[in-house]
């Protein structure tokens, strides 16, 4: 395969025009624009960007257990129609994946699939329970590559200060959701909107004293912890005062809250219920500013389809989430639009970071797997959800006018996808 005539921008390495060839799934050679060469197959991408494949580090694919909702070969279709040809999965299935049988299972699912690489992120504790920590060298055998507890905090420190000393000898990023459960018995952001509208609220430090402590035992033990979803500004500024003290620290955000604010839930939109909920504006700046200086070092999806089960009922009744594997792209493109982020900053946090957290290899260069997103900067269009190829249609962002997509995902030398 040869890709011809593109902007190869491989962050910190290479911003050039260049032919791409690609030979047995690898990349071969990357050559002078526009010459002549004999390839069995030629793509024409001129006037497009490739970029290493996107990596998702936190979806969740539902299966096992929750298949109506998603299915790993669905999620594969929607991530390669997001440009990502890597995503990890959350633990939260049922059963938890927090043993070596239901990690298998997941990789011999994702085999089956259309090639995207599917990465065990498996629970930190037994069935997400939070009292007795699972047998992390075999989850990791099992091909584990991370933990987490996504979905519920580690309460207790004391075990979680365990949880980070043991998954450090192993060389497992932990990620942590931050949330202190005693302040977050509320359904949206608490302020203005949620009194307005009669609903109960999550104030800002049910995530921001759970990350404080997250970095304090950080430091304590001196291992790394990565915080998931960050979405207020007081969490921001903490991580942004540990990372400047050399506290091994690195934070994830998602779309939805560097885009929205707690004003989408007016009239009670469930597809708009979040956890952690959409926040003020001055949190979606912070979030943009966290991005914009290097503090907030991912940009992930949080990918979580429900069906119309969960999501059109009463308000407090919904589930949280969003399906975000295929609007994920186009929306942080908007950063770029608006000058927030260049575009080198947004493919470093929706690749090279992720994969140098998780150990992982991207980029664009000789001998590496072809995992290469082209980008369309002049492609328009509307997100509409009954269009999605995931299961899940719950998104906030109907209607939203965009410019820049996906042209093409290539994963492993194979093309996943192709507008």
């Amino acid at each position: 395969m040869l890709i011809k005539g593109v902007r190869v921008l491989d962050p910190g390495v290479m911003d050039q025009l260049a032919d791409l060839r690609i030979i047995n799934g690898i990349i071969d050679e990357i050559l002078a624009p526009d010459q002549d060469h004999n390839d069995e197959k030629v793509i024409d991408a001129r006037g497009k960007v490739a970029v290493p494949g996107l990596i998702d580090m936190h979806v969740h694919l539902r299966e096992p257990g929750h298949e109506y909702k998603e299915t790993i070969q669905s999620g594969c279709l929607a991530a390669a129609r997001g440009g990502f040809t890597t995503v990890c999965v959350m633990p939260n299935t049922r059963p938890v994946n927090d043993n070596r049988q239901v990690t298998e299972f997941i990789l011999q699912q994702a085999a089956r699939a259309n090639g995207v690489r599917v990465l065990p992120v498996a629970a930190i504790t037994k069935g997400l329970a939070g009292e007795q920590l699972c047998e992390y060298a075999d989850l990791k055998a099992g091909g584990a590559v991370a933990l987490s507890d996504d979905g519920r905090p580690v309460v207790n420190p004391q075990l979680m200060r365990r949880a980070m000393e043991y998954a450090a000898g192993f060389n497992l990023p932990l990620i942590s959701h931050c949330e202190e459960l005693s302040l977050a018995d509320g359904v949206m952001n608490e302020g203005y909107m949620a009194t307005s509208m009669g609903l109960s609220g999550i104030p800002n430090a049910a995530e921001s004293i759970m990350v404080m402590r997250e970095i304090a035992l950080a430091q304590l033990t001196d291992t790394p912890i990565h915080i998931a979803h960050v979405s207020t500004e007081q969490a921001i500024n903490a991580i942004r005062v540990a990372r400047q003290d050399g506290i091994k620290v690195t934070a994830e955000t998602a779309p939805h809250y560097f885009m929205l604010t707690d004003e989408a839930v007016h009239d009670y939109n469930t597809n708009a219920k979040m956890n952690p909920p959409l926040r003020s504006r001055a949190d979606r700046e912070a979030v943009r500013k966290g991005l914009a200086d290097g503090t907030i070092s991912v940009i992930a999806t949080d990918h979580a389809p429900h069906s119309v089960l969960e999501k059109e009922v009463e308000f407090d009744k919904a589930a949280n989430g969003v399906s975000g594997l295929e609007t994920s792209l186009c929306l942080g493109l908007t950063l770029v639009e608006e000058g927030i982020l260049t575009l080198e900053q947004l493919i470093t946090a929706m690749s090279l970071n992720p994969a140098k957290i998780l150990n992982l290899k991207s980029g664009i260069r000789k001998g590496l797997s072809a995992d290469i997103t082209i980008i369309d900067p002049n492609l328009c269009g509307v997100i509409n959800s009954s269009d999605f190829l995931s299961k899940g249609h719950n998104t906030p962002f109907e209607g939203f006018e965009y410019k820049g997509g996906v042209s093409m995902t290539i994963a492993a030398g194979k093309i996943i996808f192709e507008k």
